[in-house]
């Protein structure tokens, strides 16, 4: 394992970081907003200063021994019912979502120096909702997305190009279904925690808990 010490980039000088954190969180962070609307302004400015993929987040499941697990997936959707994304549901974390309907995501987006945890249940989405999502995909995707065994091994890569093959000469040129194996979840939050980086470490955190009544905030120390 490499000793490099410059693979670790050294603090910045303290007027830096002060000028960075700054430019970077101009307004403050008000407890009277809608958490959802808070997210969808901060996706928005995502979309504008991030290099690529403004909407990816980690998903985070567990699996039947309790382990945790993670890895990126794409937010496809957001609204007042939750945050909603796609997948083979044989694969780790469908199987997993199955057995064990919740979930947590973050959302890390470096270039706003901000970030958002969610928490709550997970339930598929309306095979309508799957099947409009799905035929808005690319043709390719959509091939993709029969051909693969999400998760499971493969002995080679020549054995996934053949079957995406093997997908395409089965559908031609005519329309791509979307796969039984193959659909969303819905993630209904019950809390969201909305982070922004301030100077010397005393950053903000704002949490929004979902009760009866509606949201209620609170702040954490940093």
């Amino acid at each position: 394992m490499s000793d490099d010490k410059t693979l670790i980039p050294p603090s910045p000088a303290a007027d830096d970081y002060v000028k960075q954190v700054t430019e970077a969180q101009p307004l403050p962070l008000l407890p009277e907003a809608d958490p959802l609307e808070l997210f969808e302004t901060w996706l928005k400015a995502a979309h504008a200063s991030e290099p690529n993929d403004g909407n990816a987040m980690a998903l985070a499941t567990v699996d039947e021994a309790g382990m945790p697990d993670v890895r990126m997936v794409l937010l496809k959707g957001v609204d007042a019912d939750g945050f909603v994304f796609f997948t083979n549901l044989q694969s780790a974390k469908g199987r997993q979502l199955a057995d064990h309907p919740s979930a947590a995501l973050l959302f890390h987006w470096k270039s706003l120096r901000r970030q958002v945890r969610v928490r709550g249940a997970v339930a598929p989405v309306s095979p309508a909702e799957a099947d409009a999502y799905f035929a808005s995909r690319a043709r390719h995707s959509q091939i993709g997305a029969w051909a693969s065994d999400q998760s499971r091994p493969m002995g080679d890569r020549f054995a996934l190009e053949k079957r995406v093959a093997e997908a395409g000469l089965r559908f031609g040129f005519g329309k791509v279904p979307r796969p039984p194996h193959w659909s969303g979840f819905r993630l209904t939050p019950s809390v969201m925690e909305f982070w922004r980086d301030r100077p010397f470490r005393l950053h903000e955190r704002l949490v929004f808990e979902h009760q009866a009544e509606g949201w209620t905030t609170s702040r954490l120390y940093p």
